[in-house]
């Protein structure tokens, strides 16, 4: 099966691709060498930048599968570990497989105390994605017979690279959260993933912190959720700067600052800075629906909606449901909470927002349950790059494994000035 493109009176075939999952493709590697065009196709919406086995993605449909699950399996039988070695290898581990990848993340928890001096060189106000990134990327400094700039070198201590990325950037967002509070680092002990994590957020020198089923549970969930998302900026990031032959740290930490974004992994900030504006000004949330839906910029409903979904975000439906069950275990009551369960309400009842298929998406949900959680809001995105590592990781791998890679190069279509002649400086008026 070919496409027959005509340009000019010219035809020319390309070669159409198929996926597993049915995805059709043109493919236009030789489009510029056999007719010297290009697509243009801003932000790269259509374009289809690589091969990967790792997640499908079904926006229409509301599909979301890694590896051939559907997230609403993993999410319900599988937790955030498990799915993370999925992700990463390919298939689900075996009961040795998986003790043996949570030994290796407990064992690389610990973050060196030479490490540990970069801290000191971040202000107390320093933006938290912004220390993610330089920690993330300072673990290729610290590491560096894992981060050779070597594809073939670096793949042969890729078990150990990926467990320092997952089990590291876990602890060094605690460590994060823990610098903004001006609170000592509390080391990580030999517990299990999330409940290291809550650990070493919440502990206290003469109090630990007692670890919480429904809390714990409710974390694993979000990380889950967060764990892949096919080729979305942050992801692509990672794959472009791999393409270059950069390590899987110094990648990660590309990604990371692709994911601080506030059209990416800051939308859930967004989505609590909305509730807070709401409450402030004495609204349950009923006045701020009715301006959304006559157009108004400033009264935008975040959380609603996705980029690519144009159904309901198979994410949201699970951490929505987990959302009820956790927020009435721990009793929280919250105004913005009560204010945003009002928006849900409203909008999915609400024909404007049901025709537009404006339904809440992940960013609604996780955040709500975050601030639940004592987590505060300028630590949201950070919680977002620990849950989205193991994408990361499996991303570059297929990018590093690929012995027919290319470094990533898109065109463009100029628009600036023709060719002028230099003028003087003193001939300039």
């Amino acid at each position: 099966m070919s496409a027959l493109i005509k340009i000019d009176n010219k035809e020319f075939n390309f070669p159409v691709m198929t996926g597993t999952e049915g995805e059709k493709a043109i493919d236009a590697r030789n489009l510029r060498k056999d007719t010297g065009y290009i697509f243009y196709d801003q932000g790269y919406g259509n374009t289809g930048s690589c091969e990967s086995a790792v997640t499908f993605l079904d926006g229409d449909n509301g599909i979301l599968r890694h590896r051939g699950y559907s997230i609403d399996q993993l999410a319900a039988h599988s937790e955030f570990v498990e799915t993370a070695y999925l992700i990463i290898y390919g298939e689900l581990p075996t009961l040795d497989q998986r003790k043996a990848f949570g030994q290796l993340l407990r064992k690389n928890a610990h973050i060196e105390t030479q490490m540990q001096e970069i801290f000191k060189g971040f202000p107390k106000d320093a933006p938290p994605m912004a220390m993610l990134s330089s920690i993330a990327n300072a673990l290729a400094a610290h590491y560096p017979e894992l981060a050779t700039n070597n594809f073939e070198k670096d793949l042969k201590q890729f078990d150990l690279a990926a467990a320092i990325a997952l089990s590291k950037i876990r602890t060094i967002g605690a460590m994060i959260y823990r610098h903004t509070q001006g609170l000592p680092f509390m080391h990580p002990k030999d517990l299990p993933f999330c409940d290291n994590f809550l650990h070493m957020m919440f502990s206290e020198p003469y109090q630990e912190y007692v670890s919480i089923p429904e809390v714990t549970k409710a974390l694993n969930l979000i990380l889950l959720m967060h764990a892949d998302h096919e080729q979305n900026c942050s992801t692509s990031t990672v794959r472009m700067v791999g393409s270059s032959g950069a390590n899987l740290f110094t990648s990660i930490s590309a990604g990371i600052n692709a994911l601080s974004g506030p059209l990416h992994g800051g939308a859930n900030v967004a989505v609590m800075q909305m509730l807070q504006s709401i409450h402030d000004e004495g609204d349950d949330g009923t006045r701020f629906i009715e301006a959304a839906k006559g157009g108004s910029k400033s009264n935008r409903l975040m959380g609603f909606g996705h980029a690519v979904y144009r159904n309901f975000d198979p994410r949201a439906k699970v951490i929505g449901e987990a959302c009820d069950g956790v927020l009435k275990k721990l009793g929280k009551s919250d105004p913005l909470l009560d204010i945003a369960k009002n928006l849900e309400q409203a909008a999915l009842k609400d024909d404007y927002f049901v025709s537009r298929k404006l339904y809440p998406n992940v960013d609604f949900y996780s955040g709500i349950i975050f601030r639940a959680l004592g987590i505060p809001t300028n630590m949201f995105t950070v919680m977002f790059a620990i849950g989205r590592t193991p994408g990361w990781i499996a991303n570059w791998k297929e990018v590093a494994s690929n012995p027919k890679g290319r470094i990533y190069r898109p065109r463009q279509i100029f628009v600036g000035a023709t060719p002028r002649a230099y003028v003087p400086i003193a001939q300039r008026s």
